[in-house]
This record gives structure tokens, C-alpha cells and sequence, in this order.
């Protein structure tokens, strides 16, 4: 069981990312699929949320408007586009896939919005 993420860096404040999460080992559309992220000194948020068939979407209300979560279950395979980046964004950006009962987390890609 695997999810890898990518695509994170650094980006001026005003710009965009695009992170991706590669899932691997496990039905993928089974799994409702989130993002969190994790500033220094600060607890793991959850950032956005995606239903197992994409049918539903959430967002924490700091990235509303500006993110959008979405998944292509064909390839096990989910994104977080970023948009309007502030540093306030900046932190490390963990993928999760979840059902009642397994919980799978990537290792994190780094995302910092600096000038």
C-alpha cells in the first residue's frame, strides 16, 4: 500500500501549484481521499476533502475559492490545485485515503509560498 505525493516546491505568494497523490495497493475508489497539511510548530488540518466517487467536495475555509480537490479514480490517482497562494499556505501537504476501516497516509511533499 503506497501513496505518493508530488509536486510541491516553492512559489511565490500569488502563484499556483498543482500537487498530485499516486495511489498504489488498494482499491483507490473505495476510499474517500483528503488533503492536510502541517505548518511548523502547528498541528496536522485538514485542507480539502473528496467523496470516493467525487461526487462531494469540502474545504477548510481558509482555502475556499483557491484550492481544488479532485481524483481520476481510472488511475488511482488524486490532485490539489492551488491557486492565490499565501504564506500561510506554506507547509507540508500529506494525501490520505480513508474508509471505516483502513486509513492510508503519503509521506508528504513540502510547500512553501515565500518571496
Amino acid at each position: 500500500v503506497q501513496l505518493v505525493e508530488s509536486g510541491g516546491g516553492l512559489v511565490q505568494p500569488g502563484g499556483s501549484l498543482r500537487l498530485s497523490c499516486a495511489a498504489s495497493g488498494f482499491t483507490f475508489s473505495s476510499y474517500v481521499m483528503s488533503w492536510y497539511r502541517q505548518a511548523p510548530g502547528k498541528e496536522r488540518e485538514l485542507v480539502a476533502f473528496i467523496a470516493s466517487t467525487g461526487g462531494s467536495t469540502d474545504y477548510a475555509d481558509s482555502v475556499k475559492g483557491r484550492f481544488t480537490i479532485s481524483r481520476d479514480n481510472a488511475y488511482s490517482m488524486g490532485y490539489l490545485q492551488m491557486n492565490s497562494l499565501k504564506p500561510e499556505d506554506t507547509g507540508v501537504y500529506y494525501c490520505n485515503a480513508q474508509t471505516w476501516a483502513n486509513t492510508y497516509w503519503g509521506q508528504g511533499t513540502q510547500v512553501t509560498v515565500s518571496s
